[in-house]
């Protein structure tokens, strides 16, 4: 009896094992003819897709690979970004010249850059030395780091810049990311931060307690009013990185 089952049970297995390798073989032969994109298996690179979040490894694999030059390139040369770009030019950059804070030899970090527009703004400006970052980096001009953490020396640029009006107050801590910025520029260097039109001056000044206002200017950046505050720095901090 103990024999018979012993043989009933190698048959089952035997069986169960030759089931599993048919069905892996009819998966790779799927994939296979569904989900390699190009013959070559280098990637390919296209224009930008609005196509929903993949919800399958297929549909993930049948997107193709976006060259990050060609997705900032295609960016750069919509209106939207030229507008902008001409909106921050006037609002903030040309203060910072006038005021003498801003110069081609500046060095400056622009803070939660997004994909990059204040930076080419200002290499476009003339201004060489630019650093740029966010919680997701943007090749090839932004890269990642926390502005509540910046992995910067203190004192290391003359000029921060936020272009983004939801910076200051969509961050988890603003007093910590104002003391951040503060720390990060030199003594008598400038901050230029756009904030929404309904935060109030005296709330954004008691955030920099060691900068004092030196300009408001209002602009319009997409669509939305904003104030560009300017600060300039007038004591630095003894903490480093």
């Amino acid at each position: 009896m103990d024999g018979h089952v012993r043989r009933l049970l190698n048959r089952v297995s035997i069986a169960l094992a030759a089931v599993a390798t048919a069905a892996l073989l009819h998966l790779f032969r799927h994939s296979s003819s569904y989900c390699i994109v190009g013959g070559s298996g280098s990637p390919t690179y296209s224009s930008l897709s609005l196509k929903p979040f993949p919800r399958t490894s297929c549909d993930a694999a049948s997107r193709r690979v976006v060259d990050p030059d060609l997705r900032f390139a295609k960016l750069r040369a919509s209106p939207r970004w030229r507008r902008r770009s001409d909106a921050l030019s006037s609002s903030t950059l040309v203060p910072l010249r006038r005021l003498r804070l801003l110069g081609e030899s500046s060095r400056v970090l622009c803070i939660a850059a997004g994909a990059g527009l204040a930076a080419d703004a200002l290499h476009a400006a003339g201004v060489g030395d630019v650093t740029a970052v966010d919680l997701v980096d943007f090749p090839p001009l932004v890269r990642r780091a926390d502005a509540h953490n910046l992995p910067f020396f203190d004192g290391a640029f003359d000029v921060v810049l936020s272009d983004d009006p939801g910076a200051l107050t969509g961050a988890l801590f603003p007093s910590r990311f104002a003391t951040e910025i503060e720390r990060t520029v030199r003594r008598g260097g400038a901050i230029a931060i756009a904030v929404d039109r309904h935060v109030g001056l005296s709330t954004v000044a008691h955030l920099f307690r060691k900068s004092r206002i030196v300009k408001v200017r209002n602009a319009t950046l997409d669509g939305s009013l904003v104030n560009i505050v300017i600060f300039r720095s007038y004591r630095s901090t003894t903490n480093s990185h």
